[in-house]
């Protein structure tokens, strides 16, 4: 096994974190190990993660004059990330209680602790960690995590929750470093309370809003779900990003829940149930502005509690999110509205689909005209109370009277077409008067006079129409002859056999078999469209989108 054990005392960068220095690519720092045999050795890591020492590279790149000037900030981070590698967040947590004036941790290093320093003197301890925060939020966002709130959907909440009074309330149950915690409402004023699973993320939450200089804010650890440690906390606004596709979220301890206002969760709808913690712990008029996997608003597993959210009018909005929002993954993110009433008539009457899935994400929130549905809570409450947003949204701006009278036009159209393309046909001998002279489809196939295109054989010869062979192959007798045990029919029809005609003939025949095969491929069209305008016709009449002619 290699050994990963660093070999350095500096500070340890990763190749990605060289080109960010360089200004390069990591194609290019990989191109230069290659091509440089002075460029530094690794100094840890494994073979396909080496790790570098910071000083080593930072005099190759001066070297080599690829270096661009390094921030003290650049270089405390990359001491703790050469210190502490992928538990960052326990280094920040202890750069901030060093500037929180607590005792030196003794895991952070010497050189940490005097750049920490440096920076106070150019700004503030707030300012210091927040600009940590930052960072460290960006790196976990190109790592593919969904450890830390994106600014994205930082932004999308906060623009959603609006205007938040100087006295409210505000809870997160799930507030990680306490990106969202924080960043709603005026900075000074709200209560803000929060609890998060991880130790570190906690510690550094509290850290952070305790060198702002914040009051009221208290940030508790624990499991949300299994130790609520806010129980009597009743909020005027809850924000929450929860965890995502956690089958472990206690449905066994918690069955006879008194939280489960709306019904049980399945182990597979976690995120139901972080909404519905979320929802106990509003007061009266009290909002939840939860983020959402889109695939909540279709789950069969969810479809009960989604029905019951509805019924009683608590739910007011679902927004879909633009593309790109959530910086872990690339998949459609909703924001869901729930708003506790604060007396039995004061419940919504219908949910606002807002669809921005076409609005580029760092673009403005605000939606269009065209983007935005008031949908009557009847209109949800189908056999799967689906929530999309984009559904709701399409149909609620569709022009029924317009996509009407079009369809009822094409169908008109293609009525008269299909009259005129079914041929005169006239009585011939009867019964049987083909079934003289005949040759096997087979013999055809060995003489050279056909050839299997696809799906169907065609003539290679002018011995032999075309259109005269398919229709044949398609009659009544040739197709039991084609069709197999299981009853799976074959145009192939090697077994087939066809009545011989001279070439006229058969393209007499053939004529009459072409014009047939267009009359059928027509009335398919004509079955599809009626079923179309009959299914838009009798929605029409139900919503109210049109009305008999008077």
């Amino acid at each position: 096994m290699a050994d990963t054990s660093p070999t350095s005392t500096n500070a340890l960068v990763t190749g990605a974190e060289i080109a960010r220095l360089a200004g390069v690519t990591r194609a290019a720092v990989s191109n230069w190990r290659r091509r440089h045999s002075d460029f530094p050795v690794p100094a840890g890591g494994g073979v396909n993660s080496p790790l570098f020492d910071l000083t080593e590279v930072q005099a190759w790149l001066d070297k080599q004059r690829k270096v661009q000037d390094v921030s003290i900030e650049v270089q405390l981070w990359q001491a703790l990330r050469g210190a502490y590698g992928d538990e960052m967040i326990g280094g920040l947590v202890d750069v901030a209680r060093l500037l929180a004036g607590e005792e030196c941790p003794k895991d952070l290093p010497e050189g940490a602790v005097r750049l920490a320093r440096d920076l106070i003197g150019s700004g503030s301890a707030s300012e210091v960690v927040g600009a940590l925060a930052e960072r460290f939020t960006d790196s976990v966002r190109r790592a593919g995590s969904d450890q830390v709130t994106s600014p994205r959907v930082v932004r999308a909440v906060r623009r959603f929750a609006g205007d938040v009074a100087g006295d409210a309330t505000l809870f997160d149950p799930a507030c990680g470093i306490g990106t969202l915690l924080l960043a709603v409402g005026p900075e000074r004023g709200p209560l803000r309370y929060g609890q998060e699973s991880d130790i570190r993320s906690a510690r550094f939450a509290q850290l952070r809003a305790d060198l702002t200089g914040r009051e009221g804010v208290d940030i508790g650890t624990g499991d949300s779900l299994r130790d609520d440690l806010w129980a009597d906390v009743k909020a005027d606004l809850v924000v929450c990003d929860p965890p995502v596709g956690d089958t472990d979220w206690g449905r066994e301890e918690l069955l006879l829940d008194s939280r489960w206002e709306f019904g049980t969760p399945s182990r597979a709808e976690g995120e139901l149930a972080w909404l519905q913690h979320a929802y106990a712990h509003t007061a009266p008029g009290g909002r939840v502005l939860m983020v959402m996997p889109a695939s909540v608003a279709y789950r069969k597993a969810g479809r009960r509690i989604r029905a019951e959210l509805v019924r009683r009018g608590i739910l007011t909005q679902v927004t879909a999110l633009p593309p790109g929002t959530a910086s872990s993954h690339a998949l459609p993110v909703h924001l869901w509205h729930l708003r506790r009433p604060r007396t039995l008539g004061d419940a919504v009457t219908s949910v606002r689909m807002v669809d921005l899935t076409a609005t580029e994400p760092d673009a403005s929130l605000e939606p269009a005209p065209g983007q935005v549905a008031d949908v009557p809570l009847i209109d949800l409450l189908d056999d799967t109370v689906d929530l999309t947003p984009g559904r709701h949204v399409a149909e609620s701006h569709r022009d029924y009277a317009a996509e009407y009278v079009a369809l009822r036009q094409e169908l008109t159209e293609q009525v008269r077409l299909l009259a005129e393309l079914l041929p005169v046909l006239t009585a011939g001998d009867g019964p049987g008067a083909v079934d003289g002279p005949s040759v096997s489809v087979a013999d055809l196939v060995r003489a050279g006079l056909i050839e299997y295109g696809d799906p169907e054989p065609v003539s290679v010869s002018d011995q032999l129409d075309t259109d005269y062979l398919q229709g044949f192959l398609r009659s009544a007798a040739n197709t039991r002859r084609s069709t197999s045990a299981s009853g799976t029919f074959r145009l192939d029809g090697k077994g087939a056999r066809i009545p011989q005609m001279d070439i006229a003939e058969q393209r007499r025949f053939g004529a009459a078999f072409r014009v047939l095969q267009e009359f059928e491929e027509r009335a398919r069209r004509v079955a599809e469209l009626s079923r179309e305008a009959a299914l838009l016709a009798r929605d029409g009449l139900g919503n109210g989108a049109l009305k008999p002619e008077d």
